[in-house]
């Protein structure tokens, strides 16, 4: 192959390397600069002469100041890139840029599971919520049985999901942050692929008792009904081990007979909730993979579909890309909130946004956390920002909405549950994530993955960097891709294989 490189706008003054194998010391680039020395697969060259202090630009935007004197040619490692202050949030434009609306895009569906409140699921799932960790593994021997007993006399029923945590009691329960864990929960609890309608597990002493999970009620049981409700087992109020498990087992038997009767049908595609994350990246995930995800984002923003994107920290210095774009000053406010709520939290955790970056995304070729969120950004795609919502809360409204939650990979897939009934999952470095809950598309940044790893990459969008598709056709594929898996019609591998992570809800508040 020849050497290539991308340079991103036509500002820029780094590049990132294409070749896979990187390129070596006097390789001489097309229109560019000759490689002073070895640089890998995805790390910067730069494309002039830096004095110290001069800005390092790439997106258009400026990622950082040289620390030392650069010559053209070489290797712009993460140690010779100053991380720069992050954009003041009193000083962002509001609204001022906001996108003209789309061209509405007709005729597209997908085979879900409509219920009756008008959500629509793309998995059939029994759901079993627990009220706190000390009846997680009661729970989980309770769901081997399930599985291995009843489920298979009910084959319209994908799975039987249990959704344990690590919360419930020895927290301040009433403390401000624990709104963020219990809402998150609940959310989570009445989610369109349970039909909204939850077992319920609780030990009996918790703190988190049902009715403060469900304080509207459940299963058509208001307050103080709930208390009595069938589909509720209290682990204290048995007669033993053998009689919690006979009493899981009982309630799961009436709920499967219910969820059997439910059947695919055609809705339209503003029915999907698609929430969107990155993982492992790497400096081609801004250039290939994310951009692809923005895309297909846009299509389903024109189906009149609610896309989701998070990560505050991987938005925060990119923020000021994204409040001109709001569609009134009032959601450019409310993205601002959640940035400012988040550097208080940090500050009182004596961090701040430097500690993002991970070792892996470095070994990609991503300097700092000001370059990882120009280039996580790029799954926002070009439409107007709808709304914000905080952490854990339910998003009703249609269009782009960003859903704040920690860049944790876990905590973010875990608040975006709240929500969401597909998962668009990047990444570059690789990763065998997974939900149980939701399906979980993963595209990878480059090809080299997804050659590496063909039974765990869903679609490969490094055919961008490489100029073998554009990113107009991979954002196609993808927008195909989210309506085959949402009807059943296609598999994705975190499915098949039956991988899914533990939920780790985000808890803000003090432990006790």
């Amino acid at each position: 192959m020849s050497p290539l490189y991308i340079k991103v706008h036509t500002s820029d003054n780094v590049a990132i390397v294409v070749n896979a194998d990187g390129l070596r010391e006097g390789t001489e680039c097309p229109d560019g600069p000759t490689l002073r020395e070895r640089i890998p697969q995805s790390h910067k060259v730069a494309l002039r002469s830096f004095e110290k202090g001069d800005p390092i630009i790439r997106y258009g935007q400026v990622i950082g100041a040289a620390a030392v004197a650069i010559a053209a040619g070489s290797w712009v490692r993460e140690e010779m890139v100053s991380l720069p202050e992050a954009p003041p949030l009193d000083e962002l434009k509001l609204s001022t840029a906001v996108p003209a609306p789309l061209p509405p895009l007709t005729g597209y569906t997908f085979e879900g599971f409509r219920n009756t409140d008008g959500s629509v699921g793309t998995k059939n799932i029994l759901g079993i919520t627990t009220t706190v960790q000390c009846v997680a593994p009661t729970v989980d021997y309770a769901v081997r049985r399930i599985r291995a007993e009843i489920l298979p006399r009910y084959p319209a029923v994908d799975d039987v999901v249990a959704i344990t945590h690590s919360y419930g009691c020895g927290v301040a329960i009433d403390a401000p942050g624990a709104a963020v864990p219990i809402r998150t929960l609940r959310n989570i609890s009445l989610h369109p692929n349970f039909a909204g309608s939850p077992l319920v597990v609780s030990l009996g002493c918790e703190k988190l008792q049902p009715a403060r999970l469900f304080p509207e009620g459940l299963n058509g049981h208001a307050l103080p009904v709930l208390e009595a409700d069938p589909y509720i087992i209290r682990m204290q109020d048995e007669r033993g081990f053998g009689e919690m498990i006979a009493a899981i087992m009982r309630a799961a038997e009436k709920r499967l007979e219910q969820l059997s009767k439910r059947q695919r049908q055609t809705c339209p595609a503003s029915d999907l909730i698609v929430g969107a994350q990155c993982g492992g990246s790497d400096a081609f995930s801004g250039v290939t993979c994310n951009p692809a995800v923005g895309y297909a984002a846009d299509l389903l923003v024109q189906a009149g579909a609610t896309f989701l994107f998070s990560e505050v920290t991987e938005v925060r210095d990119a923020v000021h890309l994204l409040t001109p774009r709001a569609i009134n000053e009032q959601v450019g406010r409310d993205l601002i909130r959640e940035m400012k709520w988040y550097d208080e939290y940090l500050e009182r955790g004596f961090a701040d946004r430097s500690a993002n970056p991970t070792p892996g995304n470095k070994r990609g070729g991503l300097s700092n956390v000001v370059e990882k969120a120009l280039g996580s950004v790029a799954k926002a795609g070009s439409s107007a920002l709808m709304s914000v919502a905080t952490h854990g809360e339910r998003v009703t409204s249609k269009g782009l909405v960003f859903a704040a939650t920690p860049a944790s990979d876990f905590i973010c897939g875990t608040q975006q549950l709240a929500s969401m009934n597909m998962h668009l999952f990047t990444t570059g470095e690789g990763t065998p994530y997974g939900l149980s809950l939701v399906p979980v598309i993963k595209i990878s940044s480059r090809t080299a993955l997804a050659e590496r790893w063909p039974d765990l990459i869903d679609l490969d969008a490094g055919r961008i960097g490489s100029g073998e598709a554009t990113i107009e056709e991979v954002g196609w594929d993808l927008f195909r891709l989210i309506l085959d898996v949402a009807s059943g019609r296609k598999k994705t591998w975190s499915d098949y294989w039956g991988l899914s992570n533990a939920l780790a809800p985000f808890n803000p508040g003090p432990v006790t």
